[in-house]
């Protein structure tokens, strides 16, 4: 019995000992695999580091090209895009204006650029070159409500004399340095920039008509003193002649020609010229007293030859000629050096026809002109489409057919020639409804 008892007991205690076994194994075997699974990474972590980075990018670069999908249409579009940045003239773009650009001009040594803006701000930027990536710049906000329609320089490269449009007319605004500001910062003065400060204002100017174009320039002819001169033209007929540093009136005239497109003032101060609804364009001289204030501004001559309305017109840089684009699908120089006072007439030196025709073979017209500083360069627009012509023989030197993403709104050459990188060279800016403005050097 006690044989068979022990037997008993050792039976009963071989599978408690089996299932304890394997109860342990297991338990064992999932400790283990973990335990490798962990150092199997851990290697393959150090041994393959490259690997596993590169395994990143790749997903990286999968999910930024999954966000921006490109067609084919897309990449061509693109590839327009370089192809028009990089027009062999297309030398700078300047960048950061909220709204469409709708003004701008030099100074008198082409050191400084102002614009005008739709979101109501006046950038004064300093040239100091030409293909410089980023420029320093003076800002002017102009009172709430007005939008700035043209600007023009006053005396000094910081002064500007700006048109503004508001909901109850133009007015009329110049700004001039302000007094510098100090900060006192821990007991040490540090100078700040000066704020620009409105020197004169007028309101409610050309009868609350919108003022289309501003031009001025530092009056050099005959007894003139040198001070500037600005001319502002409304969208209606009438124009108006003022002193650029202390805003007083010197004088007015009206084209009696339903509207006008533009006028402008030579660059010696003695002629203004105007392009409106008709054909002919007419010119006054501004008469000086010996003591260089202004006398009068008298009619003295009239240009007429075209046959439809003259779009644009910009004088040569010595004053003596009158170039003039109109609808009728010309371009005409004139010398106005004559002696009108003998009833002698501005002749026409020559007569361009204009290189642009529509799809159905119709002559286009250009929108804008103006000349190199040297005399010898025309560049004129169309839309957005930019042109280089020879004052000498008309013939087309090069052509941007999109300068800007929308229409050009302003076009000017620096009066002289200004840095561009170790050289210094003729430079055209044009402003566009893309927000941009654009540098461009003069053809070969």
């Amino acid at each position: 019995m006690e044989e068979q008892s022990s037997l008993f007991l050792g039976l009963g205690v071989v599978p408690v000992l089996i299932i304890s076994v394997s109860l342990g194994a297991l338990i064992a075997l999932v400790f283990f695999s973990d335990y490798f699974r962990q150092k199997r990474s851990e290697v393959e972590t150090i041994s393959k580091p490259d690997e596993i980075v590169n395994h990143k990018s790749k997903k990286s670069s999968h999910n930024n090209n999954s966000r921006k999908p490109y067609s084919r249409s897309q990449l061509h579009a693109s590839d327009k895009d370089q192809v028009k940045r990089h027009h062999p003239l297309d030398i700078n773009t300047l960048k950061g204006h909220g709204d469409s650009v709708t003004a701008l001009c030099f100074s008198s040594d082409g050191r400084n650029l102002a614009t005008a803006c739709a979101d109501g701000i006046v950038r004064i930027f300093k040239l100091d070159d030409a293909l410089s990536k980023s420029f320093k710049f003076l800002r002017i906000n102009l009172p709430a409500g007005g939008q700035p329609t043209a600007v023009a320089f006053s005396d000094g490269a910081s002064s500007v004399v700006v048109s503004s449009q508001n909901l109850s007319g133009s007015s009329l605004y110049m700004y001039g340095e302000g007094s510098a500001n100090s900060a006192n910062d821990g007991g040490k003065q540090q100078p700040k920039l000066p704020v620009p400060e409105i020197k004169w204002e007028h309101r409610k100017v050309h009868q609350s008509r919108a003022i289309i174009t501003l031009s001025g320039t530092a009056a050099s002819y005959d007894t003139a003193d040198g001070s500037t001169v600005i001319v502002s033209c409304s969208e209606g007929t009438d124009i108006i002649l003022w002193h650029g540093k202390s805003g007083k009136i010197l004088g007015n005239t009206d084209t009696n020609q339903l509207k006008n497109n533009m006028a402008t003032v030579s660059p010696n101060g003695r002629f203004i010229a105007a392009a409106a609804f008709t054909a002919d364009v007419k010119v006054w001289e501004i008469v000086y007293s010996k003591d260089g204030s202004v006398k009068e501004v008298a009619a003295v001559m009239q240009l007429k030859g075209h046959k439809s309305a003259v779009t644009w017109l910009c004088f040569s840089p010595n004053s003596e000629q009158i170039i003039t684009a109109s609808k009728d699908g010309t371009i005409r120089i004139w010398n106005i050096n004559v002696r009108y006072h003998l009833s002698e007439d501005p002749k026409t030196l020559k007569v361009f026809p204009i290189p642009l025709h529509d799809s159905k073979g119709e002559t286009l017209h250009y929108d804008r002109l103006s000349i190199s500083p040297d005399g010898k360069v025309l560049a004129a627009t169309h839309d957005s489409l930019l042109q280089w012509l020879s004052v000498e023989t008309g013939k087309v030197l090069d052509t941007a057919d999109t300068a800007h993403d929308g229409n050009i709104t302003g076009i000017a050459w620096a009066p002289k020639k200004i840095p561009m990188g170790p050289d210094r060279g003729m430079v055209l800016a044009t402003a566009g409804a893309d927000k941009k403005v654009k540098f461009w050097m003069a053809p070969a």
